[in-house]
């Protein structure tokens, strides 16, 4: 009997910059679109990144926020996760703002500090759209994404406890499965827990089968039947990684925030495309993907009509 799998799609985030692809979507219209585009190819969740619209650099400003929200919520009922990891150059209060304002159904989670390495993409290019690219890249090389175990705590009650949402929490290493088993010990995070398996990002665990057997072997010693997982895996890795995590019992996690290719490694035109072809995978092994609403009964999220979208 085949299971029901959720696609997350992450469709824009603050890694890759405009000079890297064409496709990268950075205006609110593109966003909106692509976003929309991944829903109806299969994904059941869209995670969310805003961009400044006149250059495309990160931002987490609620007012570029509401430039998409609303648009992709008239058009889709997929379930929409918000970032409160940003980019490492931002400041905490900053990183939570949109989410704060919108209070949504699903938010990102970075389970600790670490190097979050993305300097090294500077040498693959050597003409750049903007200033801000290569300087943003260079950056990383002397900052920390910081996520203290109070800024932790802090984040679990005030969108959790206070805001209703549920969390994608995101483990880059083994060590942020052990920190996510502290808070399951203590009573801080709610069960079912939705663990995001990340491999791929410098500073963290490597994209391999065998570390992510690894993750999966931790999380059910130290999880138990208390979690569902999904497979994030960075760069080239990102289909194969997403393809054994269904064969280890998991849900995935693809688009052009962690990848800007598709097999056989050429620039993949949009996030709908990555979406089609981990589908397909999926159906040919034999399993389903899951609706929106399927994804939110499997989660226990508190539901669209509970998000302000307003804000």
């Amino acid at each position: 009997m085949g299971r029901k799998i959720i696609i997350t799609c992450a469709v824009t985030g603050s890694i890759y910059t405009p000079t890297m692809s064409p496709h990268l979507p950075v205006t609110p219209a593109q966003i909106a679109s692509s976003s929309i585009d991944a829903a109806q190819a299969g994904a059941a969740i869209i995670h969310l990144h805003a961009r400044a619209p006149e250059d495309g650099r990160p931002s987490a400003d609620p007012a570029h926020f509401r430039e998409f929200i609303p648009v992709i919520d008239q058009a889709s009922d997929a379930v929409l996760n918000i970032s409160t990891g940003g980019s490492s150059l931002m400041r905490l209060d900053e990183r939570l703002a949109p989410a704060r304002a919108m209070l949504p159904e699903m938010c990102s989670l970075n389970m600790g500090s670490m190097n979050f390495g993305i300097f090294t993409l500077k040498r693959k290019y050597e003409n750049w759209q903007h200033d801000w690219e290569p300087a943003l890249l260079e950056a990383t090389r002397h900052t920390l994404f910081t996520n203290t175990y109070e800024d932790i705590e802090n984040i679990l009650a005030d969108l959790g406890d206070h805001g209703g949402a549920r969390f994608e929490f995101e483990c880059y290493d083994m060590s942020h499965i052990e920190t996510l088993a502290y808070y399951l010990r203590q009573g801080k995070v709610k069960t079912p827990l939705y663990v995001q398996f990340v491999l791929g990002v410098m500073g963290g665990i490597g994209a391999s089968a065998e570390n992510l057997m690894a993750m999966k072997a931790s999380a059910d010693r130290l999880l138990g039947d208390n979690y569902q997982f999904s497979v994030l895996a960075a760069g080239r890795h990102q289909i194969e990684l997403a393809t054994l995590g269904v064969i280890l019992g998991g849900n995935v996690r693809v688009g052009l925030e962690d990848s800007l290719t598709i097999p056989p490694g050429k620039l993949a035109t949009s996030n709908a495309e990555q979406v089609r072809k981990i589908r397909t995978i999926i159906e040919e092994m034999g399993h389903n993907i899951a609706t929106p609403e399927e994804a939110r009964q499997m989660l226990c999220l508190k539901g669209r009509g509970a998000v302000n979208m307003a804000f």
